[in-house]
């Protein structure tokens, strides 16, 4: 498993309990922080993801 997929996958959680948080709190910044995070996050999991698939795919050669 690429080390691209765990940290993706600690910052969509990160990113979720961030905007969780902005939401119970009414701060609009705070939850708007949250979803970039969790963006960037699940951008970042399916490189990982992505990384996985070609190493895979180069060791079944």
């Amino acid at each position: 498993m690429d080390s691209d997929r765990i940290k993706g996958t600690a910052k969509e959680i990160k990113g979720s309990v961030k905007e969780t948080v902005g939401k119970a709190t009414g701060n609009h910044d705070t939850e708007a922080r949250g979803k970039a995070e969790k963006a960037v996050g699940k951008v970042q999991r399916k490189v990982g993801e992505a990384k996985d698939e070609v190493r895979d795919a180069l060791d079944k050669r």
